[in-house]
């Protein structure tokens, strides 16, 4: 699996972040590339453009002491980026940052900030020397799993791309993700769109675009991956209703 030049970037910047004592977690793309590579899985994943985390404080931090704790651990780190906040967070919503390339003015990628949220299970990635502390493979399965359950799937196929690439390389512990759904206050659907509207989903999946050259598998061999991390948990829940 390769890393592309602005991948790296941006973990040199997770990195930074880390170094510099933020209150951040990540999560997300880059996370899971880092779950993926220590796994040992080998096929091109596809590439992203942001960084997702969470900053968890017992304080409410304004969008201006984000911004410069950001820039801080940057400049300490020797990496000539600017940081811009272009949408504070709110109810419901992430702050929003820009990563500015200081001597062109050019936006390389993005950064969106829970904060606040409820706090769940992190540790310690290593990807190329660059460190950093990020959300278990449990809470990520739990939070795409919460997705496509529901019918928000058909807007996030890519969670059914990264349960697909899961489903090669990190085990599905039942009881470790039901934990993280309980502490991250997430609940799971029925998981019916996904079971039943298969050609809306293939139809779906096909408008999906995979950037930078990567390969697209075949609808039936990502279905079926993501199906083996499901299977369970659609049983689970088909037996629940069925006691109510």
């Amino acid at each position: 699996m390769s890393i592309t030049a602005e991948e790296r970037l941006m973990y040199s910047v997770m990195k930074a972040v880390y170094d510099g004592g933020i209150p951040i977690s990540f999560k997300g793309s880059m996370v899971l590339k880092a779950c993926l590579l220590e796994a040992g899985c080998t096929e091109e994943t596809r590439h992203t453009v942001d960084i997702d985390a969470n900053w968890n404080t017992l304080s409410t931090p304004t969008g201006k002491q984000m911004e410069q704790s950001f820039e801080k651990a940057l400049q300490k780190s020797g990496i000539d980026l600017d940081v811009r906040l272009y949408r504070m967070y709110g109810e419901g919503r992430s702050a929003g940052f820009e990563l500015v390339d200081r001597a062109t003015g050019e936006i390389l990628f993005t950064m969106d900030v829970d904060v606040n949220r409820p706090a769940v299970p992190t540790r310690i990635y290593e990807v190329e020397g660059f460190r950093f502390r990020g959300a278990v493979p449990a809470q990520m399965i739990a939070d795409k799993l919460a997705t496509v359950s529901t019918e928000k799937v058909f807007r996030r196929i890519k969670d059914v791309v990264d349960l697909y690439y899961l489903s090669k390389t990190i085990p599905c512990d039942r009881a470790a993700v039901e934990s993280a759904l309980a502490n991250s206050k997430r609940t799971l659907g029925d998981f019916s769109d996904f079971l039943h509207r298969t050609e809306e989903l293939r139809h779906a999946y096909e408008k999906f675009r995979f950037e930078g050259g990567v390969g697209k598998p075949s609808f039936e061999t990502v279905y079926d991956g993501a199906l083996s991390y499901i299977r369970g948990f659609a049983a689970y829940i088909e037996k629940q209703k069925s006691e109510e």
